[in-house]
């Protein structure tokens, strides 16, 4: 107890002057700011919507067609997996009372595997599409970047934004610069 004592009293005077001393961050917060003149602060990070401009690339349009004839090329196919699935399924239908069990199981194996291929064919299609999707799009995406990273360098931007699905609600415009018309007549 004694020992407790003798401690308590030995840091005691060690905790009045840490207490009164301020530390360097606390008086750092303490001072008021001196305000920047907003007139002459060049911005420091540009935004845009990447959405916005890239679909209003010249090139875009080309490129959405390319998918939208592949796409339809699926949808056909997958249209005529189907309609042969049906009539297949409506002639099982129509002969499962006359059909001796072996060939009516034969026949329910038949469709169960051409449902099944049609399945696998509808993912992989999908597969497909996305896939072609990323590739038919990827010289636009690099042409865009190419040029936001230009931008960036010549404005001398810390950072570009993308404003899309709502990632950025408020940007102070005296501090940041909306670039979307810029790239846009840039990519023309």
């Amino acid at each position: 107890m004694r020992k407790f004592l003798f401690l308590l009293v030995a840091f005691l005077p060690l905790s009045a002057i840490a207490q009164t001393e301020p530390s360097p961050s606390v008086s750092a917060r303490r001072q008021p700011q001196a305000a920047v003149p907003s007139a002459s602060v060049q911005p420091s990070f540009g935004y845009l919507s990447y959405d916005s401009v890239l679909r209003a690339m010249p090139d875009y349009a080309i490129a959405s067609r390319q998918i939208e004839g592949l796409k339809a090329k699926y949808d056909a196919e997958m249209k005529r997996a189907e309609n042969d699935f049906n009539e297949k399924y409506e002639e099982f239908l129509e002969g499962q009372r006359d059909f001796p069990q072996t060939i009516l199981q034969k026949r329910q194996s038949e469709l169960q595997e051409l449902l099944d291929k049609n399945i696998l064919f509808k993912e992989e299609s999908r597969r497909l599409l996305k896939s072609a999707e990323k590739d038919i799009f990827a010289p636009l995406h690099a042409r865009l970047t190419a040029e936001l990273k230009a931008i960036g360098r010549e404005r001398g931007y810390s950072f570009i934004i993308n404003t899309d699905n709502n990632a950025c609600p408020f940007i102070n415009p005296e501090q940041g610069e909306d670039i979307g018309r810029l790239v846009l007549e840039r990519m023309k």
